[in-house]
């Protein structure tokens, strides 16, 4: 059967359709609206109908920050805070008349790259987003585990740092008010006084500031993937998001992780996701 999946991220949201084989037929991208429900309904809606229009039997798969409430059917823990407390899939479903599955960005990034990419043929896999959020999913042979509450996965919003950095979802010193894209950038300029780009950033950590800066990142994001570790104990973690193109966190910082694990050895490997920012749409069409 034709799969069709749809990935809304932050700035842009995305469509693909596979055939049985998972050869891509079609695909579009498009800019996500900003801050308004209704036009990401919209959005949504009408790439889903463009690239049916001549296909008559088909699966719908829609990846999307945050989960859904078992308890309520709507939108929570979503750093696109309009969709929170909204019935996204059953307005979807009405729209186009037809069942959907959805499941969170960072739980479609880890289905894709285990059947996929980078984490092919291992048994329990971790799968990270690193990116505007911090998010996580689990897998285990094959399987996506969401949990009862569907919060499996969720380190971003471990306690890192007790009385830390206020955090959106009401609690301080989560994982992702330290580590996340804008959190390394909000430290920068409290380290500098200056407003940068992560990436203008990372061309500038070779000074005593720039030192500090990336320590203090390395020191948080050891701790942070330890912690899930000793936890799980997965046999591989793989990196997604756009902070995973960072490549000192496959060397410094793995060596960071490992030195904070509760173990005398550690031989987890941290791989980088083999199908980059697509892995939430092909994630999404696996559902």
């Amino acid at each position: 059967m034709t799969k069709v999946g749809i990935d809304l991220g932050g700035t842009k949201t995305e469509v693909i359709v596979l055939d049985d084989a998972l050869n891509v037929i079609e695909r579009k991208r498009v800019s996500t609206p900003k801050n308004d429900y209704q036009e990401i309904i919209k959005t949504i809606s009408t790439l889903i109908s463009d690239v049916t229009k001549n296909i008559s039997d088909f699966t719908i798969g829609v990846c999307t920050p945050g989960a859904i409430s078992k308890k309520t059917g709507l939108i929570k823990n979503s750093n696109t805070q309009c969709l929170i407390d909204k019935p996204l899939k059953e307005d979807l479903e009405n729209i186009l008349g037809k069942r959907i599955s959805m499941g969170n960005d960072a739980n479609c990034f880890t289905i894709a790259e285990s059947n996929m990419g980078s984490a092919k043929g291992f048994g329990l896999v971790f799968g990270v987003i690193m990116g505007t959020g911090i998010g996580g999913g689990i897998v285990f042979n094959g399987n996506l585990h969401t949990g009862p509450t569907n919060i499996a996965g969720e380190w971003g919003h471990h306690t890192l740092h007790r009385n830390g950095n206020a955090c959106y979802c009401g609690k301080n010193g989560c994982v992702e008010t330290y580590i996340s894209g804008p959190s390394l950038e909000n430290q920068w300029t409290k380290l500098t006084g200056k407003s940068l780009t992560l990436t203008e950033i990372l061309g500038n950590i070779d000074d005593d500031v720039g030192r500090k800066w990336k320590n203090e990142f390395l020191e948080n994001f050891g701790y942070g993937l330890a912690n899930v570790i000793d936890i799980l104990d997965p046999d591989v973690i793989v990196l997604g998001g756009g902070l995973s193109n960072i490549d000192f966190l496959y060397t410094e910082g793995k060596e960071s992780v490992y030195s904070k694990v509760f173990s005398d050895s550690i031989e987890t490997p941290i791989l980088k996701n083999k199908l980059g920012d697509s892995a939430g749409v092909f994630g999404a069409c696996l559902l």
